[in-house]
């Protein structure tokens, strides 16, 4: 008769995430997505695009700044990177097993899906998870929360404070 072997779990490689966006700025929205992404993946790499065909209101350090700022320095689960070229790629290289993009509405969801079968197509390996807004944020997007605060209106509560204030500096500035 054998010797009873104790059941050890086989080594179970971290699940990561990748969450893109330009984030400019982030908004509570995005933290809602992130926070739950959390709940699903051991670890969430919040890709903020470098793209210099577009305009954005902060730069590129300034949006990974506002980022870093939402989480406490301890906070080992969450990285906050920039990213250029193809995001499949780089979620590839990085070890993901999927990249999380957060739908608001239906009219969402058509670009997404395109987007998803083209990132699926390129690299098998990287699925696309699609985690549906809280219903407490579905209608702001960072165009509509910059629209607002450069007309003056109040985006409190709808920001993160620090990011209120990068706006509110902003368009007085202008």
């Amino acid at each position: 008769m054998s010797e009873y072997q104790p059941f050890v779990a086989p080594d179970v490689a971290e699940s990561i995430a990748v969450y893109p966006g330009s984030f400019d700025p982030i908004t509570m929205g995005h933290l809602d997505i992130i926070q739950r992404a959390l709940h699903l993946f051991d670890r969430v790499v919040v890709a903020v695009a470098e793209n210099v065909a577009k305009k954005t209101l902060f730069s590129l350090d300034e949006r990974l700044q506002m980022i870093r700022d939402c989480f406490p320095a301890d906070e080992k689960r969450i990285e906050v990177t920039a990213v250029k070229g193809l995001l499949v790629d780089y979620a590839y290289t990085k070890g993901a097993k999927a990249i999380v993009r957060g739908l608001r509405a239906v009219s969402d969801f058509d670009y997404e899906f395109q987007l998803a079968l083209m990132n699926r197509r390129i690299e098998r390996e990287v699925e696309t998870v699609f985690l549906m807004t809280g219903f407490r944020w579905i209608y702001i997007s960072s165009s509509i929360i910059k629209e607002a605060a450069r007309h003056g209106g109040d985006v409190s509560g709808l920001v993160p404070d620090h990011v209120c204030e990068k706006l509110r500096q902003c368009f007085l500035a202008k």
